[in-house]
């Protein structure tokens, strides 16, 4: 309680399970394979830092066999989130950006991956390309879109758009006279399945089982297909990353403010996540590194339950959070999506980020998430 301001009145019990529903849906953009990659170095200008800053401390100046730090990346998906924000932070930097969108706009290039449309003069001369794109897997179609409900229709497209766009890009390197030094190809720890609470998977462990573990895994056949080209290929398997800027954090926010956050479930399903700060420096390393090859995941170090972070994340709002969603619920109300992406989990450590010698600045949930809020990064 705080002191000398009016306290609100708690929302009515209907009020509180809506809310508690509502938590769930803004959840499932959390898991969105390819919603993560943003450059986030943290400097005095901006809270996405300098990305040559990155690479002269991590190079000394310029990669190995290269003369100077890159001078430009091409970005598939360059319109969503994540693209914009990259694109927007190299331009700050000095990097020429060549972004490439299915939606038209001033400066991009407009490619088509179900007719296979994408023109090669986009790529041409690149230092690297960082691909994106990819149909979002935490909604669904049709009115209940928010709900997320797989469809057939739905997880095909899931499917196709990230093999038919990463065989797009890969097929167009292909042509090129002058080849990008690397490919980032943005992936995710559903890898991994969501069945085993108890394992912890580095790199090295195996494909679960599930619809994304599939999809992942015929994602990941379509970029290492530009190494027989010459080009490095770096796998980034993200876990959910925390942002006030968009994602399932940014959504979250309302709902714990206002005391109707809760448990999925039991609460014990294990949940790996990632700060955007890091996040973004792991991406920006990755491009850079040149020891860092094939999967890489991008999560923190110490993974946690769905419990912890209800709890932590009320904790840093200063609002209860005890408006659960019971399982049988999530069943009904979500389908598959649901069982596989909400009421399952695994835990995931980013094994080949630290033997690389990246160093995260948000390991520990509670601080990150303090940290994140209170500079709304």
């Amino acid at each position: 309680r705080r002191s000398g301001r009016a306290q609100r009145a708690p929302p009515r019990p209907r009020v509180r399970r809506a809310m508690g529903i509502a938590a769930v849906l803004v959840l499932l953009s959390a898991a969105a394979p390819a919603h993560a990659f943003r450059l986030s170095m943290m400097s005095s200008a901006s809270p996405f830092g300098g990305f040559q800053d990155l690479i002269s401390q991590v190079t000394g100046g310029g990669l190995p066999g290269q003369p100077k730090a890159l001078e430009s990346v091409a970005i598939t998906g360059a319109s969503g989130l994540i693209g914009t924000a990259l694109a927007q932070r190299l331009r700050d930097d000095g990097v020429r950006v060549a972004r490439i969108s299915s939606s038209p706009g001033e400066g991009v290039s407009v490619w088509d991956p179900e007719a296979g449309v994408l023109d090669p003069s986009a790529l041409e001369g690149v230092d690297a390309v960082v691909h994106l794109a990819g149909e979002n897997v935490a909604s669904g179609e049709g009115p209940l879109a928010a709900i997320g409900r797989w469809s057939d229709s739905k997880k095909d497209k899931i499917l196709r758009s990230r093999e038919q766009g990463t065989r797009l890009v890969v097929d167009t390197i292909a042509k090129l006279e002058r080849k990008p030094s690397v490919l980032v190809c943005a992936s995710g720890v559903g890898y991994y399945g969501y069945e085993d609470n108890d394992t912890v998977f580095d790199e090295a462990g195996p494909k679960g089982g599930g619809f994304l573990a599939d999809v992942v895994e015929a994602w990941e056949a379509e970029a290492d297909r530009a190494a027989d080209l010459g080009v490095r290929v770096v796998k980034l398997r993200f876990a959910p990353v925390l942002s006030t800027r968009g994602g399932a954090l940014a959504k979250l926010l309302p709902i714990f403010s206002l005391g109707g956050g809760g448990n999925l479930g039991s609460g014990s399903q294990a949940f790996s996540w990632v700060s955007i700060a890091d996040a973004a420096r792991a991406a920006a390393w990755a491009v850079s590194t040149p020891s860092l090859r094939g999967a890489v995941n991008v999560c923190s170090p110490e993974p946690v339950t769905n419990a912890e972070f209800t709890a932590e994340l009320g904790k840093a709002l200063s609002r209860p959070a005890v408006v659960p969603v019971p399982e049988p619920v999530a069943k009904v109300v979500f389908g598959e999506m649901g069982e596989e992406m909400l009421l399952g989990g695994q835990r995931a450590v980013p094994a080949a980020l630290l033997r690389s010698g990246f160093e995260f600045e948000d390991p520990t949930l509670g601080p990150a998430l303090t940290r994140i809020i209170s500079s709304k990064m």
